[in-house]
């Protein structure tokens, strides 16, 4: 599978969504939400005073950004930014990765420490649901710094990436909202962003293994594309057919990070099976 690069010089890019017929994500280190068309043409659509990470898109098209240290969501539309939801008051730590389902529920991860992250942190990681209304619960406790979270098109399973846990956790979604714990899959070095596909599989970003793979329910390792020297930071399948698949990676390692030395880019690859769900 070999990779094609759309886009190049950004510093730090996350939360890629496929919406409204281009792909949608964030410079987390530039603090800005951009979007690129097809043709490859790239757009700043807004600029943040904190640092953007998570996005989702709500069931009326606008777009919701996450914010890491003020713990706010943000919509985005006709060029301006508003409060969403301002979770500083239920949030025990730094909150990183969101998706919203196709019913306009929130779920985002709360690391449940302040970064940078502490040596001795173990699992304090939580998910936090953001109802339409705006109300907000814990639905799920235990993670090893929650990461990339992805929904089924049914509204019936959530996955999400445990970073530290260097694996995925994955939950049944009960028909309030709520999470059930089902159990973990899949062994990977510092799993970030995922998506999901039509066959129930996941494509993991590896951070530390350079690379992005495909994985079944039962954690067996199907693909793998390699992206030697780059840190693989998230993925999602989009373009008319979500057949597309958008790798987002950096060239950094923690040590350049804790500099803010970085420099993203997005490859491309088209793939058999189509995505499915949130993103």
């Amino acid at each position: 599978m070999t990779l094609r690069c759309v886009l190049d010089g950004g510093r730090y890019f996350e939360g890629p969504r496929w919406h409204a017929g281009r792909l949608w994500f964030v410079d987390c280190m530039d603090r800005t939400l951009l979007s690129l068309s097809p043709s490859g043409e790239r757009e700043q659509r807004a600029k943040f005073e904190d640092t953007p990470c998570g996005v989702g898109v709500l069931p009326d098209g606008r777009l919701v950004v996450l914010t890491m240290y003020r713990k706010h969501l943000m919509t985005y539309a006709d060029g301006r930014l508003s409060l969403y939801a301002d979770l500083s008051g239920i949030a025990k730590g730094t909150i990183d990765d969101m998706i919203i389902d196709g019913q306009g529920r929130a779920y985002v991860g709360d690391l449940g420490f302040d970064m940078p992250p502490p040596s001795d942190r173990g699992a304090p990681g939580r998910i936090i649901l953001v109802m339409p209304d705006g109300a907000a619960r814990v639905v799920a406790e235990g993670l090893r710094f929650p990461n990339g979270i992805a929904v089924s098109a049914d509204h019936r399973r959530l996955v999400v990436a445990e970073m530290d846990g260097a694996c995925l956790a994955d939950y049944d979604i009960a028909p309030n909202g709520d999470l059930t714990f089902r159990g973990r899959f899949g062994s990977m070095k510092s799993p970030d962003g995922i998506c999901l596909d039509q066959q129930g599989d996941v494509w993991v970003a590896s951070f530390e293994e350079d690379a992005f793979i495909r994985l079944d329910p039962g954690g067996r390792e199907l693909q793998r594309i390699e992206v030697p020297g780059r840190r693989a930071l998230a993925c999602v399948l989009g373009g008319p057919e979500r057949r597309t698949l958008f790798c987002l990676s950096a060239a950094t390692s923690y040590e350049e990070l804790r500099q803010r030395k970085s420099s993203s880019r997005i490859d491309v690859v088209d793939v058999e099976v189509a995505g499915a769900g949130y993103p």
